[in-house]
């Protein structure tokens, strides 16, 4: 199971918000740089990386941030956030994303999001499941819809999709657990998805039992950022 750490970004710092609220920010360091530098020195080979300001604003906003990283450290780095055109797809690769996470281009414009699928490949996309209450959310978890978090991604597993990021919203950034059951639930459903869960991770039991579920990866943020887990701990584990 890969750990993942996560910056969000908002103004070109590293920032975490409750359960998605913009009103909630929690500025933890105004230089991104340095902490994927620590990421790298803790032996970490991935990052999650968040355009909160491109998610808001539906275009990517932060892509120096990317940049710097991509080209000043060797991290793997996935980029979600403002993701709507082919365009944008295409700058955010030219930034040094290694892959990136497409979430409300898919509800938004689904033809659009199947051709760059086609285009770039199943290891290059990531499709992006943000669920509240089960069904899912899109557009900075601003408008929640009626589709259902497990045909959704049963849908779209079928039309060649290998990863999916799933964030139960609920759980976000309140350090109080992890939606595994739910994780089990689509596993069970669709088998051979590459999950990747986030959201509510606060310890390192946290991981343990999202191990043993079977999803492919985690991502971590606030949990790092408040000593809830070690980077360390992470590296071991990942």
């Amino acid at each position: 199971m890969r750990i993942i750490p996560a910056i969000d970004l908002i103004e070109g710092k590293c920032v975490r918000l409750q359960q998605g609220d913009y009103t909630q920010k929690k500025i933890y360091n105004e230089n991104p740089l340095e902490v994927a530098k620590s990421f790298v020195e803790a032996g970490i080979k991935y990052l999650h990386l968040v355009d909160l300001d491109g998610a808001k604003q539906k275009k990517p906003v932060n892509l120096s941030v990317l940049e710097k990283i991509a080209t000043q450290t060797n991290l793997q780095i996935d980029f979600g956030g403002g993701i709507y055109t082919k365009d944008a797809v295409r700058e955010v690769f030219e930034a040094g994303a290694s892959q990136i996470t497409a979430g409300s281009m898919v509800l938004k414009n689904p033809a659009l999001f199947e051709e760059i699928l086609g285009a770039y490949g199943s290891e290059k996309i990531i499709l992006g499941a943000d669920t509240k209450n089960r069904k899912i959310a899109i557009g900075a978890w601003e408008e929640t819809t009626e589709i259902d978090i497990l045909d959704f991604l049963s849908k779209y597993y079928h039309k060649g999709v290998k990863y999916a990021v799933c964030t139960d919203i609920s759980k976000d950034g309140l350090l109080a657990g992890t939606a595994w059951e739910l994780y089990q639930e689509i596993l069970k459903k669709v088998p051979d998805l590459q999950l990747i869960a986030s959201g509510g991770v606060s310890s390192l039991e946290d991981l343990k039992i999202l191990q043993k579920v079977g999803v492919e990866a985690v991502i971590v943020g606030k949990a790092i950022y408040e000593g809830k887990i070690t980077l360390k701990e992470i590296a071991n584990l990942g």
